[in-house]
């Protein structure tokens, strides 16, 4: 995470100015972004992508989000809970929704 300093300047990670050809003396932009502050590098600001850059960019960050998912998501069997999804709705010996009497409604 980088500072601010009191003269409200802040260094670049070095891995971040390598990735995106940011250079001592060259000038980015800071954009307000909603609640975020967007940085955009001198490459950025000189044209649009090609759509083909637009797409690879696009592709990469889908892969990145499908990684992601695939570390959440469970493998396997579930193990015994000791418990059903079923006996999360019932309350009092009854289910949800039931009367004393035990009818619907």
């Amino acid at each position: 995470m980088a500072k601010v300093t009191s003269k409200l300047q802040v260094t670049i990670p070095k891995a971040l100015a390598e990735k995106y050809g940011i250079r001592p003396g060259d000038e980015i932009e800071f954009q307000p972004a909603g609640p975020q502050i967007r940085v955009v590098p001198p490459k950025m600001k000189r044209g649009r992508l090609s759509r083909a850059e637009r797409i690879r960019l696009f592709d990469e960050e889908e892969a990145r989000i499908r990684e992601r998912w695939s570390e959440l998501t469970v493998k396997g069997p579930v193990e015994d809970r000791g418990w059903t999804r079923d006996e999360l709705y019932i309350r009092d010996g009854r289910r949800r929704g039931e009367s004393d009497d035990g009818q619907s409604g």
